[in-house]
């Protein structure tokens, strides 16, 4: 089995424990996850959004030594992505720049909530498909799951 190359959509890392347990799954080598600044921005906004939502607070510090950490423990997942490339996608405009991300990081996968923002018209052409967290990780089980007993 090939380690996958999966970008990671900013409603999947909102959620702590989503967050936590697709972090722990790349950590332990179970795949390679990517995302972007725009990603990561996201991300970091809405996190601050829900908790002012809740009444809850969550400081400036705390939401930054996330995203240090996150981009300490994962360097290499980092993407650049390309000035222009989002006019050439056909996925929902508010998400090109996830599947521009998927490209640049040449990803097989892109892990997301928002399953109706990535159809597969505009992700064949890249040959990636959109997952939901669920399928993503219970394939990720039954793969691992498989090369463990058949070691």
């Amino acid at each position: 089995m090939t380690m996958p190359s999966v970008v990671l959509d900013a409603c999947v890392l909102i959620p702590s424990y989503l967050r936590d347990t697709l972090l722990t799954t790349a950590e332990a080598g179970l795949y390679m996850p990517y995302w972007s600044e725009k990603i990561l921005d996201e991300t970091t906004r809405n996190i601050v959004l829900i908790a002012k939502k809740a009444e809850k607070d969550v400081s400036a510090k705390k939401i930054q030594n996330l995203e240090k950490t996150m981009k300490k423990a994962f360097p290499e997942a980092m993407t650049e992505v390309t000035v222009g490339l989002e006019d050439l996608m056909r996925n929902d405009p508010k998400d090109r720049h996830v599947l521009v991300a998927a490209v640049i990081a040449k990803a097989d996968i892109i892990v997301t909530s928002n399953l109706k923002d990535f159809d597969d018209k505009a992700l064949i052409p890249w040959n990636i498909k959109a997952q939901s967290p669920d399928d993503f990780l219970c394939e990720l089980f039954n793969e691992y799951t498989q090369m463990k007993w058949f070691k």
